[in-house]
């Protein structure tokens, strides 16, 4: 088997604490793995770069929501160091034109005033509503880690990441010419970022996996920990026996 690295790249305001689950169920399978930190960074491609800067050699990359679209960069911007990718709980598309363009962007900067005004745990109460299985919403535990994790970071991190989703590119092209095992899941429920378009990507990708995942919501990371785990671990001994 190769030496490769595997980067998990987290979402919008998140971090290690969103892969933990993974962190620690992958770690026997890849001894290089490490979970990015965007900083402020307020453009994808930026993330990206901070990824390949931090790691030499072939990679393995897995990205959650936000984190999907810095995995597709990563793919645009050095696609030939690429031994996998994971696509969780994400999208490919720029922001639409017209009313439902319009509407994204006033969902996100209604919610960065809510930030600013009210503080960012505030924000991620009213954030997480829509982005975990309605079943969840009692689950203080699962909840508690989402609202702690959001609260690490301030207003200011909040809107570099807005920006930066705001502005992404349409990634349609970058999909037809990934050539490494690819990963497409998300959360059955998941309203943000829902299965009919993880099923296109997975048109798009030659030879792609689809898992979607009962019960789940957006946050399937947190959500349904032991089904993403089994999947990505699926995945990366792909990743393994091909690099």
């Amino acid at each position: 088997m190769s030496t490769i690295t595997l980067v998990l790249i987290p979402g919008l305001m998140c971090d290690q604490a969103a892969w933990a689950e993974q962190s620690a169920a992958l770690a026997a399978l890849v001894p290089g793995l490490t979970v990015a930190d965007h900083g402020r960074a307020d453009s994808l491609a930026d993330m990206a770069r901070a990824v390949l800067a931090a790691h030499a050699g072939p990679l393995a990359v897995a990205g959650h929501s936000m984190g999907g679209r810095v995995a597709l960069e990563i793919a645009r911007l050095a696609g030939e160091r690429l031994r996998g990718l994971a696509l969780l709980d994400t999208g490919y598309r720029a922001l639409e034109s017209g009313q439902a363009g319009a509407r994204e962007i006033e969902v996100r900067m209604r919610l960065l005033d809510e930030a600013r005004r009210e503080g960012v745990r505030a924000m991620a109460a009213s954030w997480v509503r829509d982005m975990v299985h309605p079943a969840r919403l009692q689950d203080r535990v699962l909840i508690g880690a989402i609202l702690d994790m959001f609260e690490r970071r301030d207003a200011e991190h909040f809107a570099a990441q807005i920006k930066a989703l705001i502005e992404r590119p349409d990634a349609t092209a970058v999909l037809a010419q990934v050539r490494c095992p690819t990963l497409l899941l998300c959360g059955e429920q998941d309203r943000w970022s829902a299965p009919p378009q993880h099923r296109e990507m997975h048109a798009l990708i030659a030879g792609s996996s689809l898992t979607i995942v009962p019960d789940c919501g957006h946050m399937s990371l947190m959500e349904r920990p032991q089904a993403v785990n089994a999947a990505l671990a699926d995945w990366l001994q792909l990743c393994l026996r091909d690099g």
